[in-house]
């Protein structure tokens, strides 16, 4: 989909810091000078396009509930069924289908660990194949938002979560509310508020606190890149010595086109990678051309790698905090 210059700028400009207050629309407007109505109209229409895929909580991962990235090799002539058994689980919050022998990817978010261990039990069950866990050990870049400008190339800081603060049961029936992303409406906290059955203000001030600590990594605009034509989803991994990794690891992180960059298990023989980064670019060309940078980067310590390049997405959406199947619209 195309985007109009109002329509980029609005969601490249609040993919972060969305606003906390009574009437955000009102100040998401305001820089274009758009109207309140004006504004909501706009986000409505590109949500239901699939260009924005929510308003909400981007959550660090194992600070609220438990996740893991698992990956299985399927014969080609049961991509679709086993595909099927997958988007299938409740849990499941991403499953795409990669250019390697390991061909279905997904991502595995519950309450806690015993959802996530249950759920790929019901896969191996129901698939009769093996799922390869590699859950995480290290983030070093966890965000999936990056400035949808043409040039996007100022360097990142190296951020970390200011830490201090622990979430509680409220906090988790609070991401539970919006994980589907906030209604847009003029008073979206208001509807939320009502929902919970509290004051409005305490639905703001605790989204507030989970941001500052860190446990909200990213409030904003959550973008379906492949709808603004960044279709080149290229997982780029490494096999790097385990005394080196974390450092070279903030460093690629640095990178403004990396997305995600993190550390996770080898699983021998089957899988010798422990460095992994999401590159999301508009051509194969210009996401080899990240990961020749991070190569640089990396310098002589670059052992076996890989690139595994998404083919199809199964299934996509934010991570569930609550037993319910659906949220907030």
């Amino acid at each position: 989909m195309t985007l109009n210059p109002t329509e980029l700028a609005l969601i490249d400009r609040w993919q972060r810091n969305f606003p906390l207050v009574e009437r955000p629309f009102t100040i998401v407007g305001q820089s274009l000078g758009l109207n309140e109505t004006a504004t909501i109209e706009i986000f409505q229409r590109l949500r239901e396009a699939g260009v924005v895929s929510r308003i909400g909580a981007v959550v660090r991962p194992h600070t609220v509930g438990a996740s893991t990235l698992a990956a299985m090799r399927v014969p080609a002539e049961r991509l679709d069924a086993v595909a099927a058994i997958v988007t299938g689980q409740p849990a499941v919050n991403h499953n795409y289908q990669r250019a390697h022998a390991f061909n279905l990817w997904f991502v595995i978010a519950g309450p806690d660990s015993e959802a996530v261990a249950a759920t790929i039990r019901r896969i191996e069950e129901e698939s009769e194949l093996r799922v390869l866990n590699l859950p995480l050990l290290r983030s070093y870049h966890i965000d999936l938002g990056f400035s949808l400008a043409e040039n996007h190339s100022t360097a990142r800081s190296d951020a970390r979560p200011a830490g201090g603060y622990w979430s509680d049961p409220f906090d988790r029936s609070l991401l539970g509310a919006i994980e589907a992303g906030l209604p847009i409406v003029a008073r979206p906290y208001r509807d939320v508020a009502e929902v919970l059955g509290v004051d409005e203000e305490e639905v703001r001030s605790r989204l507030r606190q989970l941001a500052i600590s860190g446990i909200i990594n990213r409030f904003g605009c959550v973008v379906r890149h492949r709808a603004l034509g960044y279709i080149a989803n290229a997982m780029a991994v490494w096999d790097m010595a385990d005394d080196l990794v974390d450092d070279i690891g903030h460093r690629f992180a640095r990178n403004p086109n990396v997305t995600l960059c993190y550390r996770r298990p080898r699983v021998l023989p089957d899988w010798p990678y422990n460095l992994f980064c999401m590159v999301h670019a508009k051509t194969k060309r210009d996401a080899f051309a990240v990961i020749d940078d991070l190569n640089l980067i990396a310098d002589a310590e670059v052992g076996k790698q890989a690139v595994l390049f998404s083919t199809r997405c199964f299934k996509q959406r934010g991570a569930t905090f609550s037993n319910q199947t659906g949220g907030l619209h």
